[in-house]
């Protein structure tokens, strides 16, 4: 059923595809603290230690901190009036922005080229988060319009790596390598979380967008320098490793612009096995990554420094996991012990089923803080052991559209985002402690519909219509 790669194999991980996926690591790292400071910085941004609001005062401008919430923030930084409803819609906006993008840059970018627009999404979304500081001055209407175009920024960056991947991995190193570009977003969550609380005491919560902002500027010079589209137009490039890419890869026809057949593709249950697979999978990534700091620190009552450290955690395991679980899928591989379908669907199951146990675990177990802590570290973890299932299955059955179904499978996972973060801002805005009850109740159903689903309908064989040159335009 799979076709194996030569023999003969080139340089591993001093090679330049192994490079690329630092470079891409990276990358992700940088747009993924973008994406989550705002969950981090609106601890301090709507401190609840502050004195209520004035009847008068516009829940748009900041209510400026004269005294210092109890030694806890930066003095001198701006408070907001934000409900809980009014910072879901901010943390959902970004989703919005992404899914307007998701599809047409990955259309895009198979036929002008991932570098350049995945560069300058990593650009824009680092200027914009430079002036979210200034933009929550200036009203919350204008942070939701700076997190919609962020969104879009980021939706040309997430969208087109599979492109690259697409020409630049061996089938048998696939997991390997989407699996240490993927980290990132994880190791990023991670990395914010952590030191995010403290920039905030530290410098104030301004500073937690400037110096993640800067972080994703400097990437972009990495970006332009190191990313080539396709491996035989790289002039770093060893023969030797250039040969081993372009032989173990199955040769697809290239054109100025291509068909899509958007109807065969409509038709394919094992399309929609994938697509529903993004949508349970990001429902509950969405709920841990947009309200962990939020949870850590009002049912488990920590203060902020400690709520960076514990909300990080999880996503350290997740990077690991994500690293390991690549390492763990090729190998299996590579030694035949076991098939391509059997792995994607082994690791699918371990990615949606493991986390939705410990999903539905959590809200019964409030009263124990470690038992918390370490259901909190194992949901990321075991969740992201999809990046060697689902995640990637779109690389073995139409590697000619994998950027462009890399965008229709984000958007039904940001779609999942974007209802699953607004639902839980209004469920914990009803009653906290039934609220979180029900918000993992319901990730966990989510979650088992899309395994279901997959388990049912997944394949790997490469489909009829990502065979043909020329089909429906369009």
């Amino acid at each position: 059923m799979d076709e194996k790669p030569s023999a003969k194999r080139g340089p591993d991980v001093c090679s330049l595809r192994y490079g690329l996926a630092v470079v891409m690591h990276l990358s992700n790292l940088s747009m993924i603290t973008q994406r989550v400071s705002l969950s981090i910085a609106i601890i301090a941004m709507v401190n609840g230690t502050q004195q209520p609001a004035p009847a008068n005062a516009s829940a748009d401008g900041p209510l400026q901190d004269p005294s210092g919430p109890i030694g806890e923030f930066h003095a001198g930084t701006s408070v907001y009036a934000w409900s809980p409803e009014t910072q879901g819609i901010l943390f959902s906006s970004i989703s919005y922005g992404i899914l307007l993008t998701l599809i047409p840059s990955g259309y895009l970018a198979g036929i002008f080229g991932a570098k350049h627009m995945l560069g300058a999404g990593l650009l824009g979304s680092s200027l914009l988060s430079l002036c979210t500081p200034l933009a929550a001055d200036l009203g919350v209407s204008l942070v939701m319009v700076i997190r919609v175009a962020q969104g879009m920024a980021q939706g040309m960056a997430w969208t087109g790596q599979f492109t690259i991947w697409a020409k630049w991995a061996p089938p048998l190193e696939r997991s390997k390598l989407t699996s240490i570009a993927g980290s990132g977003a994880a190791l990023g969550s991670s990395l914010i979380l952590c030191v995010g609380g403290l920039i905030s005491q530290a410098l104030g919560w301004p500073f937690i967008f400037y110096i993640f902002g800067g972080l994703g500027c400097v990437c972009c010079l990495l970006w332009f320098t190191v990313i080539y589209d396709d491996p035989t137009r790289h002039p770093c490039i060893s023969l030797r490793e250039q040969e081993h890419i372009v032989s173990s890869l199955a040769q697809q026809p290239t054109s100025p612009r291509r068909s899509v057949p958007l109807k065969a593709m409509a038709r394919c249950l094992p399309l929609w096995a994938i697509f529903s697979g993004f949508f349970s999978h990001f429902w509950l990534c969405t709920v841990i990554i947009t309200y962990l700091p939020t949870y850590v620190s009002s049912v488990l009552h920590v203060s902020i420094r400690e709520s960076g450290v514990l909300s990080a955690l999880p996503f350290v395991a997740a990077s690991t996991c994500t690293v390991l679980g690549g390492q763990l899928a090729d190998f299996l591989l590579s030694r035949d012990l076991l098939g391509l379908l059997t792995v994607r669907k082994l690791f699918s199951a371990l990615g949606l089923l493991l986390p939705s146990l410990c999903a539905v675990a959590l809200p019964f177990v409030a009263s124990s803080y470690v038992t918390t802590v370490v259901l909190l570290i194992l949901i990321p973890g075991t969740s992201n052991l999809c990046d060697s299932g689902f995640i990637i299955n779109t690389l073995d059955i139409a590697p000619r559209y994998a950027s462009f179904l890399m965008g229709i499978s984000r958007g039904f996972g940001l779609l999942a985002g974007i209802i699953s973060s607004t639902a839980t801002g209004f469920l914990i805005s009803q009653d906290s402690e039934s609220g979180w009850r029900h918000v993992f109740l319901l990730a966990a159903a989510v979650n088992l519909f899309g395994l279901v689903f997959y388990l049912t309908f997944g394949r790997v064989e490469l489909q009829d219509w990502a065979k043909e040159r020329t089909l429906t335009r369009l």
